[in-house]
């Protein structure tokens, strides 16, 4: 008998001290108060369950794990790049100093762009970059199939390591298969360094699972970079005719930017696997190739939390004429909806880009059911025919672009790994980016 009450005591004890820590915890460390008030309901309600749910889901030690690393790391390049740092003028002068007090990047003259539209038109320009590589690759891709077009990049990989090239490849824990990789298997086979993103089988890793890498990056000799919305895939070839096509904007990038899109590899690289990619052949000295201004915007669950988002609210808001997104999945959080209905009641045109429909039936079914306060504000959306267009796209004023990986839906705003270029006009190149779909 005496032996029930004492376990009586503790469950009692712990029925109530498990609740008021997680709590204190929440109210101290959680952002966003809805969250916030979920977790402790949860544990209110089931304290033993929803602590044990807390400690695996509720708390963010991605961002511990990043604010470590920024105490202990400095890439270097901030003073080479110094040297073509580029200042704005007009009225989106403020988002181009926000941006740059924000990422702590400056905005980097003597670049140039070119447009990639589908697999079609950039995977063999991507290739072909591989094939000439001398010194260094670097890889990131959210999806990285086993397919023919896998393959196709695998092997151009594994050759270019055959003759010396340094090469790194990334590709995220899930995107690209959770419980096998067949890509990660091939590439290691034959000698390249492959790494999947914050992966792991075992329950104590589980807390990650829910954050992901959604970046696609290409850079060869630290001086031709790729970026956009591009996973590597039969289903992104049109003329392949798959059972659901997709189409997609990706991005090839010379200049010093390109120093900027090596350096969000390397955080990245390092945050997974210890290595850190410094100096000679990964981040070579910058030579300019152009004269378009532009910087690299990176967000994600760690340090850089909504910097993507704070971006395009800024945007947003100094909009004067017109603002286009196109975005494959929808379903923006309150403040960003509340911007661009603010923006469309005081006379500034939105004109929003979806698919008519994605290859999540359950997530447009959610869209088309929250589409009503936009145009009931005077925003503009747009249904478009299929192939799947799978492009992130923002123009404003047709003088600033915003293009990348970001996604306007909460996932990838406040989860995801994501990784943008913000493009000024200059000489009328802001407009291209989005005259696709």
């Amino acid at each position: 008998m005496r032996h029930w009450t004492i376990l009586d005591c503790v469950l009692t004890f712990f029925r109530w001290a498990l609740p008021i820590c997680v709590t204190l915890h929440a109210l101290r460390h959680k952002r966003n108060t809805s969250a916030c008030a979920g977790w402790i309901g949860v544990c209110w309600v089931g304290p033993f369950v929803g602590t044990a749910l807390y400690l695996m889901f509720g708390i963010n030690r991605v961002h511990r794990r990043a604010r470590k690393m920024i105490d202990h790391h400095s890439w270097e390049g901030r003073e080479l790049l110094a040297k073509y740092r580029q200042v704005m003028d007009g009225h989106l002068a403020p988002l181009a100093k926000m941006l740059g007090r924000l990422t702590e990047r400056p905005l980097m003259g003597g670049n140039s762009v070119k447009v990639l539209h589908d697999g079609d038109n950039a995977y063999p320009v991507m290739i072909e970059a591989i094939n000439q590589a001398q010194t260094s690759i670097v890889l990131c891709s959210y999806i990285f199939r086993a397919d023919r077009i896998g393959e196709m990049f695998a092997e151009a990989l594994v050759e270019a390591h055959k003759r010396g090239v340094e090469v790194r490849v990334l590709v995220d824990g899930i995107g690209s298969g959770y419980f096998r990789c067949a890509i990660e298997r091939r590439l290691r086979r034959d000698g390249v360094k492959c790494s999947r993103f914050m992966h792991s089988v075992w329950p104590w890793r589980m807390p990650f699972i829910n954050l992901r890498n959604h970046r696609k990056i290409l850079v060869v000799d630290g001086r031709l970079g790729f970026m956009g919305g591009l996973n590597i895939g039969e289903e992104n070839m049109l003329r392949l005719r798959t059972k659901l096509p997709v189409a997609d904007t990706h991005f090839q990038l010379r200049g010093p930017i390109v120093h900027q899109l090596s350096v969000a590899f390397a955080w990245d690289w390092s945050f997974t696997t210890g290595e850190e990619l410094r100096g000679e052949p990964y981040l070579p000295e910058p030579v300019p190739v152009g004269d378009v201004p532009m910087r690299i915007v990176t967000s994600g669950p760690d340090a850089d939390l909504e910097k993507i988002e704070y971006g395009m609210l800024q945007a947003i808001t100094l909009a004067k004429t017109h603002v286009r997104l196109m975005t494959p999945y929808f379903l923006p959080d309150d403040r960003f909806s509340a911007a661009l209905n603010l923006a469309a009641l005081r006379g500034v045109v939105i004109d929003v880009v979806v698919p008519k429909s994605s290859n999540h039936a359950i997530i447009d079914y959610a869209r088309d059911a929250n589409l009503r306060p936009f145009l009931d504000a005077g925003c503009r959306v747009w249904m478009a025919d299929p192939p799947f267009n799978h492009s992130k796209l923002m123009v404003v004023d047709n003088e600033w672009s915003f293009v990348g990986s970001t996604n306007l839906d909460v996932r990838s705003l406040r989860l995801n790994f994501e990784i943008n270029l913000e493009i000024y006009e200059y000489g009328g190149r802001a407009r291209p980016v989005c005259v696709h779909g």
